[in-house]
């Protein structure tokens, strides 16, 4: 059986470089590119099987970026399976500025998927001789993908008993919220989108994630807030935590290593509490590698002791 089972439908080659400063016109001069596998539930399971929690990555995959995208995971010896497609796994190039710190990134919309090749993605779950305990959707749709897949691939792990956490945007985040998931990640933008509200103090941020909550469409909203750190709001409590103060060298798959670092906690039957301080761990350890190389897990341990939450 496996733990956790991660989703990704819009897997990419993550290339990132760094130049002095972005600028129009000109040619910016650049390091030599980095390459790694990405896309959201890609990552995810880079960070838990590095962490060292058992855990499987689903996606689509095809042509020349396909075959590198599972060699460089078979480097990382992450367990996947791919499905095979017809198109061209996209790149998602991005651009470090040194003088100001600022990430500039450029996300392609990936191959169109045919019906026959994103159902083949849910009859994989549904094959699965054992669901996992953990189901992990994240990351955008591609061209082709209906915008409920998400909800779909929802209501085939309720039929198994898988708990869902959900990590996407737009019309798939509403439409798998509404079969109700365990955990959701949004951002606050992601948040605003979804509500249609500002939501411009703490109390507005608590309420939205509450809502969530009362509607049934998931039972924990652990809330992503950049450079304001993350709130994590069930039916009973909320906890606050701080961002750490790490130099950071990007912030590509921060978000990512977040949601890993979390559930590799919580598939070690830690608290929800617990947990929640992995998961700022890693978000912060990964800011300090250059690319989307992530989180490493001396990091990891060495800013967990640092992490400081309160009840929100």
């Amino acid at each position: 059986m496996t733990d956790i089972l991660t989703v990704t439908m819009n897997p990419a080659l993550d290339v990132s470089t760094s130049t002095g400063t972005v600028s129009d016109t000109h040619k910016l001069r650049c390091t030599a590119a980095i390459v790694h596998p990405g896309g959201g539930g890609v990552n995810v399971a880079r960070v838990v099987h590095r962490l060292g929690g058992d855990c499987l990555a689903l996606f689509p995959a095809g042509g020349m970026n396909g075959q590198r995208l599972q060699q460089l995971l078979a480097g990382e010896q992450v367990r996947r399976h791919c499905i095979d497609i017809a198109g061209e796994t996209r790149e998602s190039f991005s651009v470090h500025e040194t003088t100001s710190g600022r990430d500039f990134r450029f996300v392609l919309p990936g191959p169109e998927l045919s019906a026959a090749e994103w159902q083949d993605c849910l009859a994989c779950f549904s094959g699965l001789p054992m669901p996992p305990r953990y189901l992990v959707a994240s990351g955008s749709l591609p061209p082709g993908a209906p915008a409920d897949f998400y909800a779909r691939l929802v209501r085939l792990a309720h039929a198994r008993g898988s708990l869902v956490v959900l990590d996407t945007s737009g019309p798939a985040l509403a439409a798998a919220l509404a079969e109700g998931v365990y955990l959701v990640k949004p951002s606050l933008r992601e948040l605003r989108e979804l509500t249609g509200h500002p939501l411009v103090t703490e109390q507005d941020w608590h309420a939205a994630a509450l809502q969530i909550i009362r509607r049934g469409q998931a039972q924990v909203v652990a809330l992503s807030l950049g450079e304001d750190g993350a709130l994590l709001v069930t039916a009973d409590r909320a906890l606050r935590a701080k961002s750490l103060p790490v130099t950071v060298a990007s912030s590509i798959g921060a978000g990512d290593s977040f949601v890993g670092g979390l559930l590799w906690a919580l598939h070690r039957h830690q608290d929800l509490e617990q947990a929640f301080r992995h998961g700022m761990a890693a978000g912060a350890a990964a800011l300090l590698a250059a690319g989307t190389a992530l989180c490493q897990p001396a990091d990891v341990e060495r800013l967990c002791r640092e992490v400081v939450m309160t009840p929100a």
